[in-house]
């Protein structure tokens, strides 16, 4: 497996949006969009930036439905920065003034999107997070479940994480459908070892490699990665600025690849180009 290289730059994105939700989420469709947090971009486009490029992405996979992996908490200190405002007992889970998601939520439901509502939790409680995270935003249509990116998940010293038990899996599968019996959690790494060893009902398992020497090893590696968790739904993030010397030598850098992991992995439900180079690929339009 090849070990993830994290470009950590604090910062905060400030969206807005208005629309009305009449999304209807499409259960059987493949996901194509992107992965979005307050520190992937080198600047911020405009609120009507982020719709339009998971239309674009997924425009090149006729049927599928645009998406987002839409990052509302990232690490901070020995905890996580949540950008909304909350209540809670957990001094690890530090609250926002201001809500920074609901506005383009809005939009994403208008517009038909997927969204996954992910988190970086190093030391605070997933549970917590899952109570505040969903009883805030379950009530917009394009949510369609909880993330967690596993290599925040107890971290001290690095981005590598905890690997996730049985026991901790099955009970957030079940914090989330107490929220909406229809929502999914995603798991996120690199290294299958980090996901839980058995248990796989209502989980997606996302890969997020990177640092391939070549298109061919990208799409070896993550073809393994979907027969692992065969049947289960997988997804991947892919596009990061360590695999440009390859990937920009391709005709259509997201289709082709993109393509290449529906060809080899059948139970791929999720592509997702990451927001560090989103900008370069979907350039915003003017």
């Amino acid at each position: 497996m090849i070990k993830k290289l994290i470009p950590f730059i604090a910062g905060i994105l400030v969206l807005a949006g208005c629309a009305s939700p009449n999304a209807a989420i499409k259960d059987d469709a493949l996901q194509a969009g992107f992965r979005y947090s307050s520190y992937g971009p080198s600047y911020n486009p405009g609120a009507e930036y982020w719709p339009s490029a998971g239309e674009r992405m997924a425009a090149k996979f006729p049927g599928s439905q645009p998406a987002a992996l839409w990052i509302v908490s990232i690490v901070d200190g020995d905890g996580t920065y949540l950008n909304t405002s909350c209540e809670t007992d957990d001094p690890y889970i530090h609250c926002g003034y201001v809500d920074m998601n609901d506005d383009i939520l809005r939009t994403f439901d208008e517009k038909g999107y997927a969204v996954w509502l992910q988190v970086e939790p190093r030391n605070a409680s997933v549970d917590e997070l899952i109570y505040i995270v969903l009883g805030k935003y379950k009530h917009h249509p394009s949510v369609v479940g909880f993330g967690i990116d596993v290599e925040w998940y107890k971290s001290t010293d690095g981005p590598e994480g905890q690997p996730i038990t049985d026991e901790e899996a099955t009970r957030w599968v079940q914090a989330i459908r107490k929220h909406n019996p229809d929502y999914q959690l995603f798991l996120k790494h690199w290294d299958e070892n980090w996901m839980p060893p058995t248990v796989r009902d209502g989980i997606m398992f996302v890969n997020d490699s990177q640092q391939f020497e070549s298109f061919d090893q990208l799409v070896a590696e993550f073809t393994v990665w979907g027969q692992k968790f065969s049947p289960s739904p997988v997804g991947f993030q892919f596009g990061y600025p360590a695999d440009r010397p390859w990937w920009q030598e391709l005709q259509d850098p997201p289709k082709d690849i993109g393509q290449a992991i529906l060809d080899n992995v059948p139970n791929t439900k999720g592509l997702y180009w990451v927001d560090f180079t989103l900008l370069d690929v979907f350039p915003p339009e003017q």
